[in-house]
């Protein structure tokens, strides 16, 4: 099949990558730019696992076609994206520190749609929480640890928006 050179910008970097031009996002991340923190669940768009941000909207990189979100007008953000100068993102720590992942296969879909909520609202209700994660499946956990997480990262963005004021 005929390749195609695309760019994208993704997590901050532009990469180049040859594909066929029905190559999955999902597919592109993890086999051209080794990028495997999101993971391929169920391909059938019903898990969340392959959760990725495409300009700040949490997308399902399963069923996007890589060559669609190419271009300086697009950028996409991974797992590997939200570490803050090598630490920890806020929700990454509280889902550690909390038990909000049990196996963790699931987890990177789970954090870039909780990163996504909370960059749209950054206090928002336990049923909005509820909502946004009802989009994501995990088979592990019952789900009260990952609430309990969210609480506390929104708490400690909190604590540090006030005390760098």
């Amino acid at each position: 099949m005929k390749k195609e050179l695309i760019e994208l910008r993704v997590n901050g970097r532009r990469r180049e990558v040859a594909i066929p031009p029905n190559k999955l996002l999902l597919d592109v991340l993890r086999e051209d730019l080794d990028l495997t923190g999101s993971k391929r669940g169920c391909d059938d768009s019903s898990c969340g696992a392959c959760t990725v941000q495409v300009n700040g909207v949490p997308v399902l990189a399963c069923t996007v076609l890589a060559a669609s979100v190419s271009g300086d007008e697009h950028e996409v953000l991974t797992i590997e994206g939200i570490t803050q100068h090598g630490a920890l993102d806020a929700i990454q720590k509280a889902y550690g520190d909390w038990g909000g992942a049990q196996c963790g296969y699931c987890t990177p879909g789970f954090l870039m749609t909780v990163k996504a909520l909370l960059a749209a609202n950054p206090e928002p209700t336990e049923e909005e929480v509820r909502r946004a994660l009802s989009s994501n499946l995990c088979r592990c956990t019952g789900y009260t640890q990952m609430y309990e997480a969210v609480k506390a990262a929104i708490e400690a963005e909190q604590k540090g928006m006030a005390a760098a004021k």
